[in-house]
């Protein structure tokens, strides 16, 4: 997954990894959000062994169109994660427009998530 990955629709990034516990409870929201198709989910999985991060989503569901995988811990530190799980909200042109720091909930993701990926996914289309 680049940056180019990330323009020409609203999505949203996913920093997680299978040794998170917040990660866990947050997944089924993730799952049941993917299922909807109302805006693409993009993972990064960070500081995680592939096998432990392909258990954990055949566990608990992958919700992910793309996953990239942050091995160094790199990526993420240039994102200005400091914790994991962090959600993004990214633009039409690859720009973070929100992040939510810690596992989200329903009352975040409807209250404050789906209605600026909205708006935005609306400006896109204007």
């Amino acid at each position: 997954m680049s940056a180019a990955d990330l323009r020409g629709e609203v999505s949203l990034v996913n920093v997680w990894a299978s040794w998170c516990v917040p990660c866990r409870v947050e997944m089924p929201l993730l799952v049941e959000l993917a299922q909807t198709k109302s805006v693409p989910i993009h993972g990064i999985n960070l500081k995680d062994k592939p096998a432990a991060a392909r258990r954990f989503l055949a566990e608990l569901g992958d919700p992910y169109d793309r996953i990239g995988a942050d091995n160094s811990g790199r990526t993420s530190i240039d994102w200005g994660v400091y914790g994991v799980p962090e959600t993004f909200v990214i633009d039409a042109e690859g720009r973070i427009a929100y992040k939510h720091v810690g596992p989200f909930d329903r009352q975040s993701l409807e209250n404050d998530i789906l209605p600026l990926v909205r708006r935005l996914q609306q400006e896109q289309g204007a």
